[in-house]
C-alpha cells in the first residue's frame, strides 16, 4: 500500500467520521491534514476526551481499550504510508487459526527509527512492499510473503515450518504459491528446507505431523503410506485416516498420528474411539502421538515394520 494509494482513498471519503468508520475509529495525523481537519479541532476532541492520543502520529475516535482490529490499525497507521500488516498478524487478518500471537507486526522500509508503540513489532525489510500488499480495505500483506518473511527469521525451526504447512492445510494457499513467492523474495533463509516442505505439502501432506511421518518413511526405508483415505467407521460416519499400507496377507495397516505434544484427556478419549470404531477384521488401527515422529521416528518406523510394512526395495 503506497502513499499514493492512500491520498487516492481520501479523495473518496467525504470526511474525518467516514474514514474513521472505514479503519475501526483509528486516524493518523497525514491523513487528518489532508481532510482539513485543524490542530486546533484535534486538541478539542482529545481534551473534550471523545479522542484518545495512541502514539505521537495516530489517534483513536474511541476512548476505551483498543480493539483487535484497532491494534492493526494503530501499528501500521503509526508507521507510515508504506508499512503492511505482516508476519502471523497477516496471516490472522486473512484468516488463519489458531496461530494467534498477541504481538502485532509490521512491515516496514523506512531506515529511520521512529517511536516505538505498545504491542507492536517493526520488521524491516528492502525488499518491495506495495508488491506484497492485499487487495484489502487494511494494509495488510498476501498470506504468502506474510508466513514466508515470518518463517525465514523465525528462531524456532519448527514454528517456522508449522506456520508454512499450517496456511497450506487451512487452505489460504497452496505450496505453488508458496514457492513462486519464495523465488520472488529471494535471497531468503531457510530457502532449500522450505523447497523441500512444500514438496512433502505437494505431495499430500495436510499437517507438519504428516511431514514428518513422510521424511521419516523415506529417512528409515519404508514405503511410503496413502495418505487423507475416506473411511466410513461403523457407526456409518465418514473419517479420513492419516496414513494406511496394504500388508501382504490382505489386511490394511491404518495409523493416525495425535497432533497435540500434551496430553489433553477429551482429545486423547476421541482419539481411542476413532480408532476402535475404525477397527475390523481387515483394518488394523494403530497409533503414535506428534511428538514421538518429530522426536523418535525410528522407533515408530521399527513398530510399523515389525506389524507388515514393507521396506522399500533397494535402489
Amino acid at each position: 500500500m503506497s502513499g499514493a494509494g492512500f491520498r487516492v482513498r481520501l479523495t473518496a471519503v467525504s470526511g474525518w467520521s467516514e474514514l474513521a468508520s472505514r479503519q475501526a475509529g483509528v486516524l493518523c495525523q497525514r491523513q487528518l491534514n489532508e481532510l482539513a481537519v485543524s490542530r486546533a479541532e484535534l486538541r478539542h476532541h482529545l481534551r473534550m476526551r471523545r479522542w484518545a492520543r495512541r502514539t505521537d502520529t495516530v489517534v483513536t475516535t474511541t476512548t476505551g481499550p483498543l480493539s483487535r482490529e484497532q491494534q492493526f490499525w494503530v501499528g501500521v497507521l503509526h508507521a507510515g504510508p508504506d508499512a503492511l500488516i505482516g508476519g502471523l498478524t497477516a496471516a490472522e487478518v486473512l484468516g488463519l487459526r489458531h496461530w494467534h500471537r498477541d504481538e502485532v507486526t509490521v512491515l516496514v522500509h523506512n531506515p529511520q527509527s521512529f517511536e516505538a508503540v505498545e504491542g507492536v513489532r517493526f520488521f524491516r525489510t528492502r525488499r518491495p512492499l506495495e508488491a506484497m500488499a492485499s487487495r484489502r480495505r487494511m494494509p495488510v500483506a498476501r498470506i504468502e510473503p506474510a508466513v514466508l518473511l515470518f518463517a525465514a527469521y523465525e528462531r524456532q525451526r519448527r514454528t517456522a515450518h508449522g506456520a508454512l504447512a499450517a496456511v497450506v492445510q487451512q487452505r489460504l494457499t497452496t505450496p505453488g504459491a508458496l514457492a513462486a513467492w519464495m523465488a520472488t523474495l529471494r535471497p531468503l533463509p531457510r530457502s532449500r528446507e522450505f523447497a523441500a516442505l512444500f514438496g512433502d505439502l505437494q505431495g499430500g501432506a495436510q499437517s507438519l505431523a504428516e511431514v514428518d511421518l513422510g521424511r521419516a518413511c523415506r529417512e528409515h526405508g519404508v514405503v511410503p503410506p496413502r495418505r487423507q483415505t475416506p473411511r466410513l467407521d461403523r457407526s456409518g460416519r465418514g473419517r479420513w485416516t492419516d496414513a494406511e499400507w496394504d500388508l501382504p496377507e490382505g489386511r490394511t495397516l491404518v495409523l493416525e498420528v495425535d497432533g497435540g505434544f500434551h496430553d489433553d484427556v477429551v482429545a486423547s478419549m476421541a482419539d481411542r474411539s476413532r480408532g476402535r470404531k475404525l477397527t475390523s477384521r481387515n483394518r488394523i488401527v494403530v497409533s503414535c502421538s506428534a511428538y514421538e515422529l518429530r522426536y523418535d521416528p525410528g522407533e515408530v518406523m521399527s513398530d510399523l515394520i515389525a506389524l507388515g510394512v514393507s521396506r522399500c526395495p533397494p535402489g
